[in-house]
């Protein structure tokens, strides 16, 4: 139930940040038709220049928001095993993981779990480890304590 309930609030984030990118695009894009060519013409230029150069910005990031989608399709919220996988919850002895993609900091029933890539230094640590393993990142001591 935990992983299902941190499996959706990563597919949530990924659809928040979706539709706040395509509503960004839409309004340059209405900003760009309403822009009116004035006497000025270098300034339209410009301006039309930089709301497309936003619009370029923000399809890229839907872009990599399209990628962390297909992480998440490739991740089993069911699965279960002694190994740390995508899709897995890892606890340590500093701080709770759950390996999937990079959504930060997510509460679930008042326990903080922090939403990882496997790709990130911390993910790539825990990556196919066992309870037991230990490991210092940063100057911090972690051991893994549980993973469901």
């Amino acid at each position: 139930m935990l992983k299902e309930e941190l499996y959706q609030l990563c597919i949530d984030f990924v659809c928040n940040r979706e539709t706040e990118i395509k509503k960004l695009i839409a309004e340059a894009r209405d900003a760009a038709n309403n822009e009116t060519k004035s006497s000025a013409g270098d300034k339209y230029e410009t301006a039309r220049e930089v709301i497309q150069q936003e619009i370029n910005l923000n399809l890229a990031r839907l872009s990599e928001l399209g990628k962390l989608r297909a992480t998440l399709e490739h991740i089993t919220p069911t699965q279960t095993g002694a190994v740390a996988l995508p899709g897995s919850v890892v606890y340590t002895s500093n701080g709770n993981f759950y390996i999937s993609i990079g959504a930060g900091k997510i509460a679930v029933n008042s326990t903080i779990f922090f939403s990882i890539s496997a790709a990130s230094p911390i993910g790539s640590k825990l990556l196919g480890k066992k309870v037991g393993y230990s490991f210092d990142l940063n100057g911090n001591k972690f051991v893994i304590e549980k993973i469901i």
